[in-house]
């Protein structure tokens, strides 16, 4: 930026001004600047000024699987209202691995981030790793909370969870329970919240006994986990099964397949099959899976709504948002169930 001053022929501080904010110098000296900037190439590098700044502007982003859809929709939204708000969110990925967690929140410690959004891995997390980021910077954690008092934006697990157990005691057989290999604290509060429900409507819970593998290759492990399943002399508890996503509930799906059993709602099919987050996939499935809709849009502008109030910025609705917050999840009914 030296260099770059004297070739302008502004002072540095002049030339510094106009890089954080354009309009906060006379347009004369604006014009000069970007005739400058056409002419040298010159861009400043951002990571070398936010190291320099008491709070840069800068969001981090950790989640543990960039490939999945729901990440994916999620990471999008946080970026364009992040954007829109002059901040740059910049996304790492756990990988499902505690170490690459804390490798993430190490990179983020050493770019000065203003604050950072995590989807924490929950039973794998360095829980004082994150604890110690959280002292020195604000955080809001998604999908699955680390805990109890941390401030969080996710879906609300036991009206979801009540909303589809009420559908399918209701239109069929009361549903066994297919969970999810143990990634994150959605495997403990999803089954938490379908016995809960269960027990609500004065059921008996029926839990699917499956590996307790932790992989978040969710389609292969519900495959072969069901394939077993419905392969052995046991029949399964009923004919409908919950399954705590709808990953899980294509690899079910696709063993019911392999086999010859018909999944669908009617007196011609063998079993229900239904899930839970409305994945952008469910519906284009064969047949369409029955699930509850988490609202990804909303999770998203929340989340970084809630973390750029927590660094001095006014929220774009005008509305403070609260600390931790639960979002109704909505029913989509089709013809898995």
């Amino acid at each position: 930026m030296e260099d770059f001053s004297e070739f302008v022929g502004l002072s540095r501080p002049t030339v510094s001004k106009y890089f954080n904010d354009p309009f906060s110098v006379r347009k004369k000296t604006r014009d000069t600047i970007e005739v400058a900037l056409k002419k040298s190439g010159y861009r400043p590098n951002m990571f070398a000024v936010n190291l320099n700044r008491r709070r840069s502007n800068i969001i981090g982003v950790i989640i543990p699987n960039s490939a999945d859809p729901f990440y994916m929709a999620l990471t999008r939204r946080i970026e364009l209202i992040a954007n829109e708000a002059g901040f740059l969110a910049f996304v790492l990925s756990s990988d499902g691995k505690a170490e690459m967690e804390d490798q993430a929140i190490q990179t983020f410690k050493s770019m000065n981030v203003a604050g950072a959004i995590i989807a924490p891995l929950g039973i794998k997390s360095h829980h004082a790793t994150l604890e110690e980021l959280g002292r020195s910077i604000p955080l809001v954690y998604v999908d699955s909370p680390l805990d109890e008092q941390s401030a969080f934006v996710g879906t609300n697990n036991r009206q979801s969870f009540g909303l589809i157990v009420d559908y399918l005691c209701r239109s069929g057989e009361p549903p066994c329970y297919f969970g999810m290999p143990h990634v994150n604290t959605n495997a403990t509060t999803r089954r938490a919240a379908y016995i809960e429900a269960m027990q609500s409507f004065g059921l008996e819970p029926r839990i699917i006994d499956i590996s307790d593998a932790a992989t978040w290759d969710f389609e292969r492990f519900a495959f072969e986990e069901a394939s077993r399943l419905f392969q052995q002399e046991t029949p399964l508890p009923t004919k409908t099964i919950l399954c705590a996503n709808d990953r899980l509930a294509f690899g079910v799906i696709a063993a019911a397949y392999e086999i010859g059993l018909k999944v669908g709602h009617g007196n011609e099919c063998d079993i229900r099959v239904a899930g839970h987050d409305d994945h952008p996939l469910s519906r284009y499935a064969c047949p369409p899976i029955t699930t509850v809709a988490q609202n990804y849009n909303e999770i998203g502008r929340l989340s970084i709504e809630l973390l750029l109030q927590k660094v001095g910025e006014a929220p774009a609705s005008g509305q403070a948002v609260s600390e931790r917050t639960l979002l109704s999840a909505e029913i989509m009914l089709r013809k898995s169930a």
